[in-house]
């Protein structure tokens, strides 16, 4: 019995460790999301084509940091004002914004699992922290925009994403396209870049004043990479 106990703690051990000593080699190569493994395994269909950066539009990422993470030059993986909103909201019986940064969502689907879970969260918010110290910020977000469901049936990252909803490459991206595709990414099953609904045009539009915004202009000038 002590002998089995031993060997459970030690492969929760090694199941906790591993992404850390993961991330770092996530440098380089292209890795997948545990949600792609799991389609894959299951039968289920995955299209993605990675790219790297800069055969990405830059009207993308942009479009991208506008929707889902303001402060992503800035913060260190967890963007602690947007917890405290949360926190905030959640005291007012009102969640109305999920709070999650960009890391944490590399951290979540490359090392994790979807839906909300107190223990997903607890496992996340150091992940992330650890990932933004060991990843460079560009390669941070070029691991994102290759990882998340961007289509309604297993279209993974830009390309896909781009491909299946505008017919050409996600280089050459309009940018009510780029918004459209950052418009999408809570729900890309319910929600259509092909066939945006109002509240997808509404948001898109939002998100593309955003982009344009001198703040984000200067997180980009002043993180050069971009």
């Amino acid at each position: 019995m002590r002998q089995a106990t031993l060997t459970l703690v030690l492969i929760v051990l090694v199941v906790l460790l591993l992404p850390y000593l993961l991330a770092p080699l996530y440098r380089v190569g292209h890795p997948v999301s545990t949600l792609m493994a799991w389609r894959w395994l299951t039968g289920a269909p995955v299209s993605r084509q990675w790219l790297d950066f800069p055969a990405i539009s830059p009207l993308l990422p942009r479009s991208v940091v506008a929707s889902e993470d303001a402060k992503f030059c800035s913060h260190r993986g967890i963007d602690w004002d947007a917890l405290r909103d949360v926190v905030d909201d959640a005291g007012d019986g009102e969640v109305i914004r999920g709070g999650s940064t960009i890391t944490q969502q590399v951290a979540k689907n490359l090392f994790l699992w979807p839906g909300r879970s107190v223990v997903r969260k607890a496992l996340e918010f150091p992940l992330a922290l650890w990932i933004d110290l060991v990843l460079p910020k560009q390669r941070i977000l070029e691991i994102y925009l290759n990882i998340a469901e961007l289509g309604p049936s297993g279209q993974f990252g830009a390309q896909a994403g781009a491909i299946y909803a505008f017919d050409h490459p996600a280089l050459t991206l309009s940018p009510r396209e780029a918004a459209l595709l950052a418009a999408i990414l809570p729900n890309p099953v319910r929600r259509s870049a092909r066939n945006p609904g109002a509240g997808v045009r509404r948001l898109a539009g939002t998100y593309t004043a955003r982009a344009q915004s001198a703040g984000l202009q200067r997180c980009w000038i002043e993180n050069r990479a971009f």
